[in-house]
């Protein structure tokens, strides 16, 4: 009989609708790891000459400025890497070889642990403003590591070598 009882206990208690513990947790841990935090609103500091020196950011490519930030490149693609600034921080990405190229060896993609970028160019909407050096119009957008934008603004896409 005490057998019987124990069993049914046993029974009972595995029926219960109350999670366990080690349930709560396990949820709790799910939950939490399927939660995206906000996106950052990335600002970019401008790459000047001295960024350009101490990085060696020299050869082809296209740099990026935003309207309305002056002349300033914010962001530049280059053959087989992509950089901007954030804050202090040189961001460098390696370039998506298997995306579309741009003028002057820079490609559409670039991707890094914490962020990507992505530079869109009218190329047919170019304008040459010096010798091997041409202007488009662009948007840059950067997405962080959960593929959330946290920067796309439209500008001009400076390309030459």
């Amino acid at each position: 009989m005490r057998a019987i009882i124990l069993l049914l206990a046993m029974v009972l208690a595995a029926c219960s609708s109350e999670p366990t513990e080690e349930e709560r947790a396990a949820a709790v841990a799910e939950v939490e790891a399927n939660q995206a935090p906000p996106p950052e609103q990335l600002e970019l500091a401008a790459i000047r000459y001295l960024e350009i020196e101490k990085y060696e950011l020299y050869g082809a490519g296209c740099s990026f400025a935003p309207d309305g930030g002056g002349l300033s490149a914010v962001a530049l693609a280059m053959a087989d890497k992509g950089y901007f600034l954030r804050g202090d921080d040189m961001i460098t990405l390696a370039a998506d070889m298997g995306s579309a190229e741009l003028p002057y060896l820079a490609r559409r993609k670039y991707d890094g642990k914490a962020y990507s970028m992505t530079l869109d160019i009218e190329e047919g909407a170019g304008e040459r403003v010096g010798d091997e050096v041409s202007d488009y119009p662009a948007t840059l957008t950067i997405h962080d590591d959960n593929d959330q934008i946290v920067y796309r603004k439209s500008g001009i896409a400076q390309c030459g070598a």
